[in-house]
């Protein structure tokens, strides 16, 4: 049965990854029409990504959540250019994808200092507006986190994701003997000897149903579109979320996984996955990995199992499948080898597309180039003396 204590939920209220707030750009300052002075511009509202900031920081810190940037200053005899209003900048964490209130993309925070124009600020009086100042934009904006990391964790609730996180990187996550442990992302990084670094997501645990946002699946669906692979990690016993439900295999664990990414966005299904299938210390745990590497080679020979509703379109192809032990560290070694190489041969593929599409770009220029130069080859020029 899962235990759902007052602080898994005053802990999950401190985790926010949606905010909206208002927005407005800075009014021009008025013109002076006597001498022809021209106003000053308003303000605009920035947002900007920098590290160790979260969404709830900045709740808490503007709980009115309107940013207003400075007015642009009127023009006078001491200054006919009106000085421009001060910009308003507004510290974000990196990940963030920012929309309007029509949910048209903005733009998006990838890395540290990345800047996005929210809302500009008004031209001041000139001669054109007969010296009179424009207000700034009024905008609403929602900040949405989506993680990025190079490799997303997925699994039921208790399948060791936490404990093999831990054992794989400095993450310290909360570890304990009930399901729903994860309650909000952890990220973690893989330190490899030659100071490659790798980060790791561990997503709450994913529930049948996760796509529909039962267990609040989407919002934490979402946080994989932003990882490189994915990592599936199953318990090798199975699966049973609480006496209410049915018991699933590790088989059906990996199907039905594949299935609700499959409903959520059927993209998530093109991106590189491996296996992790976990608590390999248990009694039995070789023979029922066995008899799950032969289940998953021949997939449909077990399509009785599930219902019609349950079958995903397209099997996860897994680069990987590893057993491994997150209790005793049996196969975190490997684990950790294959994400490395998952992750070099990713790289190099994307290397080679990119040059492959920088050759073609390059073929186009010059042929383009060469019908001109024949086109034009007969032309005659006449001097002009």
């Amino acid at each position: 049965m899962v235990r759902c204590s007052c602080s898994f939920l005053r802990k999950y209220g401190n985790f926010m990854d949606n905010l909206r707030l208002f927005t407005k750009g800075g009014a021009g300052g008025m013109g002076y029409p006597r001498l022809g002075g021209e106003g000053g511009k308003g303000g605009d509202v920035w947002i900007v990504a920098k590290k160790r900031v979260n969404l709830k920081q900045i709740k808490d810190k503007y709980p009115q959540k309107r940013f207003v940037a400075g007015d642009g200053a009127n023009s006078r005899i001491s200054a006919l250019k009106g000085e421009k209003g001060l910009d308003c900048e507004i510290s974000a964490p990196v990940g963030i994808i920012v929309t309007d209130e029509r949910g048209q993309i903005i733009g998006e925070l990838n890395k540290e200092d990345d800047k996005i124009l929210i809302a500009q600020g008004g031209l001041g009086g000139n001669l054109l507006s007969n010296f009179l100042p424009s207000k700034g934009q009024k905008r609403i904006i929602h900040l949405d986190l989506k993680l990025i990391a190079d490799i997303g964790l997925v699994g039921f609730p208790n399948a060791g994701k936490s404990s093999l996180l831990s054992k794989i990187s400095h993450a310290k996550p909360d570890i304990a003997d009930y399901a729903f442990t994860t309650i909000r992302p952890q990220l973690g990084k893989i330190m490899y000897n030659d100071l490659k670094q790798v980060s790791v997501a561990d997503l709450p645990g994913l529930i049948e149903g996760a796509h529909l946002n039962k267990g609040m699946g989407h919002k934490f669906l979402k946080h994989i579109e932003r990882t490189k692979q994915l990592l599936f990690v199953v318990d090798i016993t199975g699966f049973q979320l609480s006496s209410k439900t049915k018991f699933r295999s590790a088989f059906e664990t990996v199907i039905l996984l594949t299935k609700e990414l499959e409903l959520y966005k059927e993209d998530l299904m093109m991106k590189p996955s491996l296996l992790a299938v976990n608590k390999m210390d248990l009694p039995d745990a070789k023979d029922k990995f066995s008899e799950l590497v032969k289940q998953l080679q021949n997939p449909k020979d077990f399509s009785h199992l599930f219902g019609k509703d349950e079958i995903p379109g397209k099997n996860m192809e897994f680069q990987h499948i590893i057993p491994i032990s997150a209790q005793t560290g049996e196969g975190i070694e490997e684990l950790k080898n294959c994400l490395r190489i998952s992750l070099d041969e990713q790289s190099n593929q994307e290397k080679e597309k990119f040059s492959e599409k920088q050759l073609l770009n390059l073929r186009n220029s010059n042929l383009l180039y060469s019908d001109l130069s024949s086109k034009y080859a007969n032309v005659e020029i006449t001097e002009f003396h």
